[in-house]
């Protein structure tokens, strides 16, 4: 949420020297993808679809690709893991969603809290605000130049796509997966940060559930371990992609 698959940066470039074929989306409201009025076309069933839809106009085959995401993207990624198209999956900072119909229903509230706030407030405006939320606490020790970078990707979002995603497919408006986990019979990588204690405590739950899962808790590192530890994040992810057969 707020980002965009430019937020990646020269990771992907990482990861291609490797051989790999690296496809990056910007899902709806973000980065150069359209935003649609109607929030419930950013429902997490329409991002599957979406994500299936350009992987077959790529060419790319079932078993064939591994899914990456992290935090809202990891939400829609292993949602979308459950179509069987997959052949592994790597999720970073995300969660399975939220257990209970009325943790969901204060959870939709405070979503749509936020999306009239962007409304309110302003793009910019917003972005001040979230760049501050203790999630992202950690990011403040980034350099200035990575913290820069993310503030401008940050604002290159649509305003209206972004209180849509929020509407969308926010934490409150997906299923519980946590009953489906065991399902899931593909090599699975989470990786949280250390800092991150509400994320690594589901990272934690995830594995027991998973049937072929892998944790990794990152030290010095929060939600957003990708840009707070690069090395280790691109390590972890090409070794695993070795190891599940790229």
């Amino acid at each position: 949420f707020t980002g965009s698959a430019a937020g990646w940066g020269s990771l992907l470039d990482q990861f291609a020297s490797t051989g790999l074929r690296i496809i990056a989306l910007d899902l709806h409201g973000h980065g150069q993808t359209d935003s649609p009025e109607d929030y419930q076309r950013y429902s997490i069933e329409s991002c599957q679809v979406d994500i299936l839809a350009a992987l077959a106009q790529l060419q790319v085959e079932p078993g064939e690709a591994c899914l990456l995401g992290y935090s809202m993207g990891g939400r829609i990624a292993l949602y979308t893991a459950f179509s069987g198209f997959f052949k592994s999956l790597i999720l970073e900072s995300t969660s399975p969603g939220l257990a209970t119909e009325e943790e969901r229903k204060q959870r939709r509230a405070s979503d749509e809290a936020l999306a009239s706030r962007i409304e309110d407030e302003g793009l910019a405006g917003f972005v001040a605000y979230w760049e501050h939320i203790p999630l992202f606490a950690s990011q403040r020790s980034l350099p200035s130049s990575t913290q820069q970078n993310l503030h401008n990707q940050r604002l290159h979002n649509n305003p209206r796509g972004l209180a849509n995603s929020l509407c969308g497919v926010g934490t409150g408006s997906q299923p519980d997966l946590r009953a489906r986990l065991p399902e899931l019979h593909i090599p699975v990588l989470l990786i949280t940060g250390e800092l991150d204690q509400k994320f690594s405590k589901l990272a934690r739950e995830m594995q027991t559930a998973l049937p072929q899962a892998i944790w990794h808790e990152i030290p010095q590192a929060g939600h957003t371990v990708h840009l707070e530890q690069p090395a280790t994040f691109v390590s972890l992810v090409t070794d695993f992609l070795a190891q599940a057969g790229k």
